[in-house]
């Protein structure tokens, strides 16, 4: 059919068809910028972070041999750069070029995805030049078209560590399946990997983003940048940078809180801050230990202490590490056993060999290693990590171990190991109305 032959209805699926991979493309054309009377008449387009994100999305889907496996795009910005409009624009584009195509958009509370990141994605769908194609409701923007109204459709989903089902199930084989991460710094773990069942389908268009200030230095997010940033596509945006921000208020915080401090780095540089505010050890005091060198042979006059992590029941592995003074390491990390008499071998090896002052073992499932240790004349030590503290401000024997170590990272420890500095650094805590600091459990 020609062009002259065309109603206008037909005209625009040709139009809306042709900017299938084509994310900026149809945001350009589908929005009425600079439109008089119009949300967007003192906008001409995209700001430039947006255009920099819609073409990387255009280049991966354009391309046939990266068109189906997942891309993931994180963000962590300051305030104000319009990462729920970029979100809204992707998902309009998502819904109008691809039929059937399944977006679950969640959020770090549910407040915040009803009265923030929902209502900003209804006022795009509004206006957009297709409006009239979907439905939407405080919930939920599904097709129009016969029959596609429970498979052609954005959900929005509050999220429960205790009720992934909705992310569980999202599949959507050979189409298109948008996730949106909203606010991601406080979106669960558990969530997350549960979300990522969804990156399994074959032949598939999948895109994954996730946006938010960079409020916590521990979680998924933060290791988006980090330990996973070879599988996301990262970047991190200084609000004062953005078109549309307001550059004198950003200019109060920095001249009130300094350049250098979290509430600017998180709210303003869009840089992850040094301590998170339930962050018992700040990620900065672990990362400079990191960095330090700190030989056996300069704190040679300091006792040698072992300690043991059985780890016989959990995710993680079991673990023998020694201190001496400022100088710590990593003897031994392996996967759990239950033959207590190979543990026990491995851990009077390492005392010998270091000729180790004392050694402590966790208590939990420690207990069969001690009864060992006492049959061959060992004077191992169980510490009881629920036990009562010797720090008044702590609760518990693990508190005031945690304490003990912040202080001797302060102090200038150094650590051999990135796991065990991200363990540390994700250690979080709460004060009880009597003022004792707890902290909280590891799973």
């Amino acid at each position: 059919m020609t062009a002259a032959a065309m109603s206008p209805e037909e005209q625009l699926v040709e139009d809306i068809a042709s900017f299938t991979y084509d994310p900026l493309g149809y945001a350009l054309y589908a929005f009425p910028w600079s439109e008089e009377g119009t949300e967007l008449a003192h906008a001409t387009g995209p700001r430039k972070w947006q255009t920099d994100a819609f073409r990387e999305i255009r280049d991966h889907l354009q391309n046939p041999a990266t068109r189906h496996q997942p891309l993931m795009l994180a963000r962590a910005s300051g305030h104000g750069i319009g990462k729920s409009a970029f979100i809204s624009m992707l998902i309009n584009w998502g819904m109008s070029t691809c039929e059937d195509c399944k977006v679950v958009v969640t959020a770090n509370t549910d407040n915040q995805l009803r009265t923030k990141t929902w209502p900003e994605i209804i006022k795009w769908s509004n206006l957009a030049i297709n409006k009239d194609w979907f439905t939407c409701t405080a919930t939920a923007m599904y097709s129009n078209d016969p029959g596609h109204d429970k498979r052609w459709r954005a959900d929005a989903i509050p999220w429960s560590e205790h009720n992934t089902e909705a992310f569980a199930g999202l599949h959507n084989e050979r189409k298109r399946i948008i996730v949106v991460f909203d606010e991601a710094s406080n979106i669960a773990d558990l969530v997350w990997e549960v979300a990522e069942g969804a990156l399994t389908d074959e032949d598939t268009e999948i895109i994954w983003v996730a946006f938010g200030n960079p409020t916590r230095n521990t979680g998924r997010f933060r290791e988006c940048f980090r330990k996973y940033k070879h599988r996301w596509k990262c970047a991190q945006i200084d609000s004062r940078t953005v078109e549309g921000t307001n550059k004198q208020q950003l200019q109060k915080w920095v001249d009130d809180y300094g350049e250098d401090s979290d509430f600017v780095k998180v709210r303003v540089r869009g840089i992850f801050p040094d301590a998170s505010e339930l962050q018992f050890i700040p990620t900065g005091l672990t990362d400079e230990a990191m960095k330090r060198v700190v030989t056996a042979a300069q704190v040679a006059h300091a006792p040698v202490i072992i300690g043991v992590d059985p780890a016989y029941s959990g995710v993680d592995d079991a673990v023998i590490y020694l201190r001496q003074g400022l100088h710590s390491k990593v003897l031994w990390t392996g996967n759990k056993t239950t033959d207590d008499l190979i543990m026990a071998k491995r851990i009077a090896d390492f005392e010998d060999q270091y000729q180790a002052d004392a050694v402590f073992i966790d208590f939990g499932y420690g207990t069969g290693l001690k009864s060992i240790g006492d049959g061959w004349g060992r004077t191992w030590q169980l510490v009881p990590f629920g036990g009562a503290s010797a720090d008044p401000q702590m609760l518990n024997k693990r508190g005031e171990m945690f304490n003990a170590c912040k202080t001797w990272l302060k102090l200038g420890g150094a650590l051999d190991d990135q796991e065990t500095a991200d363990d540390l650094s994700a250690a979080e805590y709460k004060v009880r109305v009597d003022g004792k600091i707890v902290m909280e459990p590891k799973e």
